[in-house]
């Protein structure tokens, strides 16, 4: 059992897709919930108050490029059931939701592989800007070859080799974020005529392997300057890119001894990489169904799977590994090698050997988090037991009938958690990178953005 004290302050952030559909799939059947109101935002901002009110650290907006077409070979289950399609960019929703709070942040899903550096840097340094400093990015590689037809390509590249160009993509945005203007370049003084230095605003020139780039970075010195940086690759490259960039790391484990493993391993890496092995702090994806007692809870889980739909939950899975499970009988085994998605995942469902059958009855709720149920002592239980047992920091709690999940765990859960003292009671001040690691706002000098600050 890893040994991590026994009062540790639990880290949450809810987890949403500007979607209908977004991991508990067929939910939004459900007569109460309000999840297809997605593209309203009233929609978001009501949810951002709710979280702020909670408390949260964050609400974490994944995203995808491309649509899930493994299943059947088609879209048909993912348009009828809203599998992450239709689906809205991200970005444009946290300036209205950061202008309705004042403490919760944004960990923002953007796809790199379709992106251009510079002009992301700007995008990024905008929203740090109009947020006083509470944006993350979320540094997704992609795994969709429906998104690189979509984008004019014949398919991704390989695994590892997204993620060689993931590393220079971030030289290249800390050459930018980090070392094109000092940090007491813009002087704003009326009486000189003189708004910022050009003595202290300096050119980026970038020529390498993916990326060339010559040019100032279009944005002053936000409060962050770089945003706070999530990864979710759990592969062996995936780990070593979080080693040497990430400062939050979401992870999906099928058991305690799984998520044990991947978090040993991940603070060995940061170590090896010259950094402390409390440098990124690790969530857990889970799905919360609680109420005023247990039989209420169970009670209320039970409703949720009858409008859940596994069959969605399985089309979802299987973009995520590339391998289209209507092809297999119930309990036929299933080939999960040779894809070119999302190598944990496969790896994780080849080394349990999950037929479809087994699939189907994992995704009761819709969806590949494993559900939480109980009263709010036994969900506060729960999750302090995963934290004392496996190392990780906190949850990235995905939302099952919307509001009522997230109003639920604000209302019963948290207040649970604060009584067993491992959930705060107030907000710290200060930008979200120093509310998650209480060492300030921007990057500590072990971090391989160092390197590329302006002297």
């Amino acid at each position: 059992m890893a040994n991590h004290g026994p009062r540790k302050q639990i880290l949450l952030n809810a987890f949403n897709m500007n979607c209908v559909g977004h991991i508990n799939h067929g939910l939004w059947t459900h007569p109460r919930d309000r999840s297809a109101e997605y593209n309203t935002l009233e929609y978001w901002v009501d949810q951002a108050r709710t979280l702020e009110r909670g408390l949260f650290d964050g609400l974490f907006i994944a995203d995808i490029v491309g649509v899930y077409d493994v299943y059947r070979g088609n879209v048909d289950v993912t348009l009828q059931e809203s599998i992450q399609l239709p689906v809205n960019d991200p970005l444009l929703l946290v300036p209205a939701m950061a202008a309705a709070t004042r403490h919760l942040g944004f960990g923002v899903t953007v796809n790199m592989s379709y992106e251009q550096p510079y002009l992301l840097a700007r995008r990024f340094s905008t929203l740090d800007h109009l947020t006083r400093g509470r944006v993350g990015w979320n540094i997704v590689t992609g795994y969709l070859d429906s998104a690189a037809r979509a984008m004019g390509l014949e398919g991704q590249l390989a695994h590892d080799e997204r993620y060689h160009r993931a590393d220079e993509f971030l030289d290249v945005l800390y050459k930018l974020w980090e070392g094109s203007w000092q940090n007491d370049a813009v002087l704003r003084d009326k009486a000189a005529r003189v708004f910022a230095d050009p003595s202290k605003v300096r050119k980026v020139s970038h020529s390498g392997r993916y990326y060339k780039v010559d040019g100032y970075h279009l944005s002053e010195p936000s409060p962050q300057r770089t945003p706070v940086l999530f990864q979710a690759g759990s592969s062996g490259r995936g780990q070593r890119f979080a080693a040497r960039h990430a400062e939050c790391v979401f992870i999906s484990p099928p058991s305690k001894e799984a998520a044990r493993k991947t978090v040993s391993a991940l603070r060995e890496q940061l170590v090896a990489a010259g950094r402390r092995p409390d440098d990124v702090k690790v969530f857990m994806g889970a799905a919360v169904v609680t109420g005023r007692t247990e039989a209420e809870a169970r009670a209320r889980h039970a409703e949720y799977r009858d409008y859940a739909s596994r069959e969605a939950g399985l089309a979802h899975f299987a973009a995520s590994t590339g391998v289209d499970f209507a092809r297999y009988g119930l309990d036929d085994p299933v080939n999960y090698e040779g894809g070119n998605a999302i190598e944990s995942a496969t790896k994780t469902a080849a080394q349990h050997g999950w037929t479809r059958r087994k699939l189907l009855d994992l995704f009761e709720l819709g969806g590949r988090y494993p559900a939480i149920v109980g009263d709010p002592s036994q969900v506060a239980d729960t999750l302090a037991e995963w934290v004392d047992e496996t190392g990780i920091d906190g949850f990235n709690l995905s939302r099952t009938v919307v509001p009522e999940s997230y109003e639920d765990f604000v209302d019963l859960v948290v207040p649970a958690l604060q009584e067993r003292g491992r959930y705060k009671t107030a907000y710290a001040d200060g930008t979200l990178r120093h509310k998650l690691f209480a060492e300030g706002d921007r990057l500590p000098a072990r971090h391989a953005a160092d390197a590329f600050r302006h002297a």
